[in-house]
């Protein structure tokens, strides 16, 4: 099967020598997209979304992709046009290697957030890939991998929840 598309909206809000999802565009690990022209259907990370990303949804990321908006997620709603038509989903429970965030509870680079996803979709090559591109990289997908095999394995997004509340100790 060929690689999942992944597309990233981007406010430009960083410094483009420090930001993952320049990187990954320059790269060619994803594609820069208009808030106008996403693939309808496609599956967008959302951290406000009902659903966690699971097994359920690899079919629909083969077909369509995957998108993140690469802004401060305190800005999502700045991207109204966008959010209609797509399937939200959030990402369970990992921890960021990046150096900004390190260790800092669900403060993902876009990168980290990109990997989490393919890991879980069942595209590790491609999420060691994103993540070989840098010098922190390589530590995020053994720090989580634990967490992200279970989350892999999952057949659902409700199971991909149990799993993550199993691991945090709640509920």
């Amino acid at each position: 099967m060929p690689p999942i598309r992944v597309y990233i909206i981007m406010a430009h809000e960083d410094d483009p020598r420090l930001c993952t999802a320049a990187r990954m565009v320059r790269f060619g690990e994803a594609r820069e997209a208009s808030p106008n022209r996403v693939p309808r259907g496609a599956i967008i990370l959302d951290p406000s979304a009902e659903k966690s990303i699971s097994a359920e949804d690899r079919e629909v990321a083969h077909r369509l992709g995957i998108l993140a908006l690469d802004c401060s997620w305190n800005r999502l709603e700045a991207f109204p046009r966008i959010r209609k038509g797509l399937r939200h989903r959030a990402l369970p429970f990992v921890v960021p290697t990046n150096p900004t965030n390190f260790g800092k509870v669900q403060k993902l680079s876009t990168a980290e957030a990109f990997a989490a996803a393919l890991y879980i979709l069942g595209e590790r090559e491609q999420a060691e890939g994103i993540m070989a591109r840098f010098k922190w990289g390589p530590s995020f997908l053994p720090m989580n991998k634990g967490a992200l095999d279970l989350y892999a394995a999952a057949k659902d997004s409700a199971e991909v929840v149990r799993i993550q509340n199993d691991l945090l100790g709640v509920g």
